[in-house]
């Protein structure tokens, strides 16, 4: 074994996970919230044992709390990201329930990748903002190409009306106070969490190749949870419509 090998086997990635999960709770205080609910409509219309595609999956967040609640799952992770992508293979080395996927979502080949050809559920969370909406309507169009007939497809994200400017404004305002407290009392923010992992000996090459890839944050779209709920039944889903919603983000369901 390389002295490389030996540090990334020694690598406490529970660690990892668990500050990755503090840093989005900075953004997101009801992060649970919505995966509870979105592993509720998973039992409640593919059962307990799915085949889930955790698109964009990150660290693999949606991966290691569907493992949790349905042990007979098994879960594809697909995303671009080396740095988030390390973590998840560190996370579920060995469990054969995962497997991981690195892809460009805005690839049209990317789905050509996976090692299914449909899923019973694709879940995926604060990931395809990053998206502008041409683009993301032709992703959903590939989703309802994997997703099989009963099958779902949801979608935790910030989607914004802008019908309501006022009420806008006042709940970002107020998110924005909380979060600037919480990082006065000393929570990482999104640059300083990435600080950190280009500091770390394992992942600091990972992060690099990251901020090639992506810059500091791409800006992508945060249309409405009704142009969502139009783009998924135009592109093959027979019904979509939010299951969850917070003052500032919704999950929403589109059923094959």
């Amino acid at each position: 074994m390389t002295d490389s090998d030996t540090t990334t086997a020694t690598t406490d990635w529970r660690a990892w996970q668990e500050s990755w999960d503090r840093q989005q709770e900075w953004y997101l205080p009801d992060r649970e919230q919505r995966f509870g609910i979105m592993l509720d409509m998973v039992e409640a219309l593919v059962g307990t044992a799915p085949r889930v595609l955790d698109l964009a999956c990150g660290t693999g967040s949606i991966t290691a709390r569907l493992l949790a609640r349905f042990p007979e799952a098994t879960s594809t992770g697909v995303d671009l990201d080396p740095a988030l992508l390390a973590i998840a293979e560190g996370t579920f080395a060995g469990d054969d329930r995962v497997g991981l996927v690195t892809a460009d979502l805005k690839d049209p080949d990317w789905p050509a990748k996976l090692p299914y050809d449909s899923y019973d559920a694709v879940l995926t969370a604060t990931a395809l903002h990053w998206l502008h909406r041409e683009p993301l309507a032709d992703l959903y169009g590939q989703v309802a190409g994997l997703v099989r007939d009963g099958g779902v497809f949801m979608n935790a994200d910030h989607m914004i009306d802008e019908s309501t400017p006022r009420i806008n404004a006042a709940e970002r305002d107020q998110r924005h106070a909380r979060m600037d407290q919480a990082k006065r009392d000393g929570i990482l923010d999104w640059s300083a969490w990435w600080q950190l992992a280009a500091e770390d000996p394992v992942l600091a090459g990972p992060t690099a190749r990251r901020y090639e890839i992506y810059g500091e944050h791409a800006d992508g779209d945060m249309p409405s949870a009704a142009w969502h709920a139009r783009v998924l039944r135009e592109k093959g889903f027979g019904e979509a419509r939010p299951v969850w919603c917070s003052p500032s983000d919704t999950l929403l369901l589109a059923l094959r």
